[in-house]
């Protein structure tokens, strides 16, 4: 099977989808579930080199369907909170108050674009990209700590930016 034969592979995921569709469904993929498990079931073929020989691989499949799960679980809670926050954008009860808001909006726009580099590319990732500390140390090459700090002061830069807006 590691060298290839894909009808053994084949064979394989005949065995072991029901229980990987199982695992996706109770660990919270719901709908996603069919697209986990053929998304598991692809990684595991391309991870089959690094698979140890003489292990189980039922459970190294299903540690792969457990992190995709977890992976689409994450993808729908970004996905639902940006819908959520763009739901009261579709629905204008009052001009004045979008007139504000849009005035708003672009005001800290013009705040993030006059921070310096480092500082607005944190900025842009954590809070425009939706990227965790993690994820937006990797991207910028920070050290994670970095990624705190350079946020902390960005952040402290904007309220003062904003207040000196608001209060002349």
């Amino acid at each position: 099977m590691r060298g290839g034969d894909s009808a053994a592979y084949g064979e394989l995921v005949l065995l072991h989808a029901p229980i990987a569709q199982r695992t996706a469904v109770f660990l919270g993929a719901g709908a996603d579930a069919d697209d986990v498990v053929q998304e598991s079931f692809v990684k595991a073929y391309r991870a089959l080199g690094g698979f140890r020989g003489g292990s189980a691989f039922r459970p190294w499949l299903l540690r792969i369907v457990a992190n995709e799960t977890r992976n689409a679980i994450r993808s729908r809670s970004r996905r639902s909170r940006r819908e959520e926050r763009a739901a009261p954008l579709d629905v204008v009860l009052d001009p004045a108050e979008e007139t504000v808001s849009l005035e708003r909006r672009a005001e800290l726009l013009r705040a993030v674009q006059a921070l310096p580099e480092p500082q607005r590319l944190v900025v842009t990732c954590r809070y425009l990209l939706e990227l965790d500390e993690q994820e937006t140390a990797v991207v910028l090459g920070w050290p994670r700590g970095t990624v705190k700090s350079r946020l902390h002061r960005a952040l402290g830069r904007l309220r003062e930016s904003l207040r000196e807006e608001v209060l002349p």
